[in-house]
């Protein structure tokens, strides 16, 4: 019967349904968001939180849809928290796209590289003519193999960047360093992960002493690696305020959303990409045919002494990362 008075309204019954099931559907899409917040602000990254955490930008992002789901359907408490959320998650992320003004360094210029060589697969004519093109002085190599060296070395690496620190070794696990300008103290130390870092002391006329480690620690990769991937990160060497400007580079396994890698910035570093309005530019993921959105975990960390002109992120081929490029300009010496 109809809403003549002689049965129930079943519009009027069904109207109640349809609210409560759009209600939900709201709550639905705004609390992963609310959650994710939470996690990022917090660093409480455990599990697989920290493989997922790497996404974050993507996540602030798709934190806009459940927003404007709320508001077209009207569900004012819904739309408040997702446009709290939304507008931290966007927060923590767009500054990496806004460049930061820069310390008045005077001293001379310094290009470093870094670049991952994928068990040394990598190209190696490639990279050198990457080294050669971008004037690189200082080159820091990740997952650096005998073969990769001998390679490197027939492609005329050693030619460009007459010193070196190195350690080769089969797979993930060899570390160089390679510089136009002389090297001292250097050395090799392993993490707990099992990787190793090549590190060394770039004397570069007119500036001070540069302190240089390529840096790697052990991937998040499954759940029996994220106590190493954390030691690893907590064990990086920090930014000396009272000594010599240090510069880190390498495949740190880790966003700026991470939180280990949070605590080495707050050490006295900044992230090169960040700072010039680069830092959304993916570093690895689908490079190799995995299908994986990119995500930026190779970086070029600096003193904050030291000034950031550029940074520029390139394809390698037989690699699943780019390489970062950062012209530094040094505080005078």
């Amino acid at each position: 019967m109809g809403s003549d008075g002689s049965g129930p309204d079943r519009g009027a019954q069904g109207r109640p349904r349809r609210r409560g099931v759009r209600t939900v559907l709201c709550w639905m899409l705004v609390v992963p968001g609310l959650l994710w917040c939470a996690v990022r602000l917090s660093g409480w990254e455990r599990g697989p939180l920290v493989q997922l955490i790497a996404f974050t930008p993507y996540a602030a992002v798709g934190s806009l849809l459940p927003l404007g789901v709320a508001v077209a359907l009207r569900r004012r408490w819904a739309a408040v928290v997702a446009a709290l959320t939304a507008a931290t998650l966007l927060a923590v992320v767009a500054p990496r796209a806004l460049p930061d003004g820069m310390p008045d360094a005077t001293g001379p210029t310094l290009r470093v590289a870094t670049a991952n060589l994928l068990k040394g697969t990598a190209d190696p004519a490639a990279l050198v003519d990457l080294v050669r093109r971008q004037r690189i002085d200082v080159l820091a190599l990740q997952e650096y193999t005998p073969a990769a060296q001998e390679a490197l070395e027939r492609a005329g690496l050693s030619t460009l960047l007459g010193h070196r620190q190195v350690n080769p070794e089969e797979s993930t696990i060899g570390s160089a360093l390679y510089s136009r300008f002389p090297l001292r103290d250097g050395g090799v130390r392993r993490n707990e992960g099992g990787f190793t870092q090549a590190y060394a002391t770039v004397v570069v006329p007119g500036a001070p002493a540069i302190p240089v480690e390529s840096v790697h620690p052990l991937a998040p990769a499954s759940l029996d690696t994220l106590p190493y991937w954390r030691i690893d990160l907590d064990a990086q060497p920090p930014a000396t305020p009272d000594g010599p400007p240090r510069i880190l580079a390498g495949d740190f396994n880790a966003t700026l959303d991470h939180a280990p890698l949070r605590r080495l910035l707050a050490t006295g570093y900044r992230d090169a990409a960040a700072a010039t309005g680069r830092g959304l530019v993916g570093t690895w993921g689908p490079y190799d045919g995995d299908l994986i959105p990119p995500v930026t975990i190779d970086h070029v960390l600096v003193d904050r002494r030291i000034a950031v002109r550029d940074v520029s992120v390139h394809p390698l081929a037989g690699s699943d990362h780019r390489v970062v490029c950062a012209e530094l300009t040094l505080p005078a010496g």
